[in-house]
């Protein structure tokens, strides 16, 4: 007596199963996740809108480094341009770093002082006073303040 298993014979028509039912584009059973097809224009929409404003929060961040850049290259320049003037002007000691100086007209020339416009006695007549610089780190020049007629003559120099 053999024990013979009977053949399982499916009642449902085979041209109505799915040998993969879950790679299905649609819900195959009535607990299965509902699955709506997602319009292409909805989501080339959202992905484009969403694009636009990454690139454009990142162009502008970028944009605002630039302008730093390009600020602090100007300041640079014309610290270099107000040096090379300074250094031709008439020098009666050695500029110290870190310290203010008063930069005058005196007839055709410029001076550097150490002496402050208000500390001038009788012979304040002959000099014009321009601005207060100071000398940096860099052996470049600063300007702490000016006069109101001041001209700047060393951007022409």
């Amino acid at each position: 007596m053999e024990n013979k298993v009977p053949e399982f014979n499916n009642p449902i028509d085979p041209e109505k199963i799915a040998e993969n039912p879950g790679l299905l584009p649609y819900a195959h059973h009535a607990g299965s996740a509902l699955i709506k097809p997602e319009d292409a224009n909805k989501l080339t929409t959202r992905a484009l809108k969403s694009m636009e404003h990454q690139t454009t929060a990142q162009l502008s961040q970028i944009y605002e480094q630039i302008n730093l850049l390009a600020k602090q290259v100007n300041k640079i320049q014309e610290r270099k341009a107000l040096s090379y003037f300074i250094y031709q002007c008439e020098l009666k000691f050695e500029p110290l770093i870190e310290h203010t100086y008063y930069l005058y007209r005196k007839g055709d020339g410029y001076q550097l002082s150490l002496v402050a416009p208000n500390d001038w006695g009788r012979s304040k007549n002959t000099l014009e006073y321009l601005a207060t610089v100071k000398l940096l780190a860099d052996h470049t020049w600063d300007i702490l303040g000016t006069a109101p007629n001041w001209d700047q003559p060393y951007v022409n120099a």
